[in-house]
């Protein structure tokens, strides 16, 4: 018998090693404190590196939940010995209102002594078809390498251990043991174990026998003698086999001696029970090699120290933005980490896509989501509809993409050159955004055709040209530089347009342009359109260059109401402002017409 413990000892031993063994053991953990350890889940190069947490006895100090236990009410039991063919019975009482006469469940895991053994023990007598179960909680997954009972009591003639993966709420058997295993458990005596069956709990008779009276072992090995063990990295099924969240310990039928029924079957009946010094299960919490260790979290549940970019109480799963490939079990030869998604710091959340994944030779599955700053994409890599890159930046950057702002008239789309920006342009448009008419093109009034080619006109006498009178000294001051537009100008005049001449004709004492009026700032008592209209100009005043105009040039043009020659079109005098036309004065005239709108010009 003593042969047989010892077989199971080196076998249990040899899993454990096997399995990892304990990294620096307890005799160990007083020298840890002193030395920072490095963190075993990465190599000295910092690469990442198959882990996992110490061999531990993971029932020590938890607490089993027992269907029977002695002691209430206080019950005579008796321990049954042998002196060669004579046995002797020893009696005493079980109390559980007293300590030292008591047999809790706390036993069952406390710290097992051999010289000052402690056991939990069962009511008397609880026969087949009745049982006594032991059930005990892990608090998370484990993966379990064995479970030994030590018996204070002879060991029972048939118990079966079942397993649970979610806490509680279904069971598994994992084995039985029985020395009738097809009457007790439906069950073959000893089958035989293949690939096709190797997470299945088999039957047998061995660690049944009644004796010894006491000191019993029964210690099951969860990998012992499945085919797949030696390749355990790469057996799900196995993998599956071992782990558990709670174990449940039946005992289904007493050894008895046969004299239970005889006349003093009372003494009898007070010798069976069911008292166990000590139960352990032996394994590792599961972190599936993404973590070296087990710890507590906020809410006092055990869970893994995750590392790998895993999470999970298990490790079972990529933490978020670290879908660019599946989540894996790490293996000796491969870490498995989850990677981040790629998306150029644009995006907070992806998902895995096993096709892209696929195609891409099983290297980057990850899909970025909610771009942001207007990129678009996979990997928010390009800019999205109405935006374009500006390659002074890196992809990477909050602002590497600029608007298009295309014309909403000028351009025939919203979207750009992703590269320079240039807007696609309607016929006779031009510039960057599609803002202004190409060279020979003048605007027209249609949103369709914003831009139409100017009509040859014959030749006209050049206002420029028209010879200076004597007296322009004293009739007007002619303008030079640069001519400044501020609020108070703006006031002071009854209308403010943007205008693009065309052409000029002399007609009598008048200079007559042809204009086409871009932009109203301001309106006067004759209301101003948009569109082409006629400019009257005293030929006095062209002459004296009050005001300097020419044809093809676009003139921010700010006068005063008055009478045209034939009551059509609009007049400028040398009192009028007319000043080339700048692109920026566009935002400033906005500016000043709101001003006007809330009585600012009033108050100027």
């Amino acid at each position: 018998m003593p042969g047989k413990c010892w077989r199971v000892l080196v076998t249990l031993v040899s899993l454990w090693c096997l399995a990892g063994g304990a990294r620096g053991g307890y005799g160990m953990s007083m020298f840890a404190v002193q030395t920072a350890q490095p963190d075993p889940c990465y190599d000295e190069n910092g690469h990442p590196r198959r882990c996992i947490p110490d061999f531990v006895n993971s029932a020590f100090g938890k607490e089993v939940k027992v269907s029977s236990t002695c002691g209430r009410p206080p019950a005579r039991y008796c321990v049954v010995s042998e002196k060669g063919e004579e046995r002797v019975r020893s009696c005493h009482l079980c109390n559980a209102s007293e300590p030292r006469r008591a047999h809790p469940p706390a036993f069952l895991t406390d710290l097992n002594n051999p010289h000052n053994l402690t056991c939990w023990q069962s009511e008397n007598f609880v026969q087949h078809p009745h049982n006594v179960t032991l059930t005990l909680s892990l608090g998370k997954k484990f993966e379990v390498t064995y479970v030994s009972l030590q018996f204070c009591s002879p060991r029972p003639e048939s118990m079966a251990i079942y397993k649970s993966m979610d806490y509680g709420r279904s069971w598994v058997p994992f084995q039985f043991y029985s020395a009738q295993c097809r009457k007790m458990y439906a069950k073959p005596s000893r089958a035989a174990i293949t690939k096709q069956n190797e997470q299945e709990a088999i039957c047998t008779d061995s660690h049944t026998d009644m004796r010894p009276l006491a000191g019993g072992l029964i210690a099951f090995s969860t990998l012992d003698g499945r085919p797949s063990a030696h390749d355990f990295d790469n057996s799900p099924v196995l993998q599956d086999w071992v782990t558990a969240t709670d174990i449940k310990v039946a005992f289904s039928r007493l050894h008895t001696f046969g004299d239970e029924n005889e006349d003093d079957s009372e003494l009898a009946r007070d010798s069976y029970f069911y008292a166990v010094s000590d139960l352990q299960v032996g394994g590792r919490c599961k972190c599936n090699g993404h973590a070296s260790r087990c710890v507590r979290d906020r809410d006092d549940n055990l869970v893994c120290d995750c590392k790998h970019n895993t999470a999970g109480p298990e490790c079972d799963r990529c933490k978020p933005f670290h879908y660019d490939r599946p989540w894996q079990r790490a293996t000796a030869r491969e870490a498995n980490e989850c990677v981040a998604c790629n998306c150029n710091l644009h995006a907070r959340r992806c998902r895995f896509n096993m096709e892209l994944y696929k195609l891409s030779g099983r290297k980057s599955g990850g899909v970025c989501l909610n771009c942001r700053h207007n990129t678009a994409g996979r990997h928010c890599h390009y800019c999205k509809e109405g935006y374009y890159r500006d390659m002074t930046k890196p992809i990477t950057h909050r602002k590497a993409c600029k608007a298009c702002d295309c014309h909403p008239v000028g351009a025939a789309g919203k979207t750009c050159n992703q590269t320079t920006g240039q807007c696609p342009c309607k016929d006779g448009v031009t510039g960057i955004t599609c803002n202004r008419c190409a060279k020979g093109y003048q605007q027209s009034r249609s949103p369709i055709a914003p831009c139409i080619k100017i009509p040859v006109a014959p030749p006209t006498t050049a206002a420029s040209s028209t010879e200076e009178p004597a007296d322009c000294d004293s009739y007007c001051k002619a303008s030079k530089g640069k001519l400044k537009i501020n609020m108070k100008k703006y006031c002071k005049k009854d209308y403010a347009v943007q205008i693009h001449i065309l052409k000029a004709d002399k007609a009598g004492d008048w200079w007559k342009f042809t204009v086409n009026i871009i932009s109203v700032y301001k309106q006067g008592t004759n209301r101003i359109r948009r569109g082409d209209q006629i400019l009257w100009i005293r030929s006095k005043d062209i002459a004296c260059k009050c005001p300097k105009i020419k044809p093809m040039k676009k003139y921010l043009l700010l006068g005063n109401d008055e009478d045209s020659p034939d009551q059509n079109g609009i007049v400028a005098d040398k009192s009028s402002l007319v000043i080339q036309w700048r692109d920026t004065w566009a935002r400033r005239l906005r500016k000043f017409q709101q001003r006007e709108k809330k009585g600012k010009c009033k108050k100027a």
